[in-house]
């Protein structure tokens, strides 16, 4: 199994580029999502790596893959800027998960 790249910025690409994975650099919605669909299409791909920015323009077709779809594993990464996220990302997602505020 092979992971794939969707990355929004040549640096991120040219990073995981030096440790052996290949990817795409793509601008724009409907680019990106002709690269998943066909990164999905290749029966060696394994896990998709994509950046944050990417996954904030199409957020529903990410949680569709992740619930339903067996292979590949997707994964959101930050890009040389670092996280999207808010600091207490975590937390959050944990008192969603339970129920329960800690």
């Amino acid at each position: 199994m092979k992971m794939f790249l969707i990355s929004d910025n040549i640096d991120t690409k040219a990073g995981l580029r030096l440790a052996g994975v290949n990817g795409v650099v793509v601008h724009g919605r409907e680019e990106a999502l002709k690269a998943l669909e066909s990164a999905m299409k290749n029966k060696e791909t394994g896990i998709i790596l994509i950046t944050e920015l990417l996954v904030e323009l199409f957020p529903e077709v990410i949680s569709e893959i992740k619930l339903k779809a067996a292979r590949p594993l997707v994964v959101e990464i930050p890009d040389r800027h670092g996280t999207r996220r808010s600091s207490d990302y975590i937390m959050r997602y944990v008192n969603e998960a339970i129920g329960i505020k800690v």
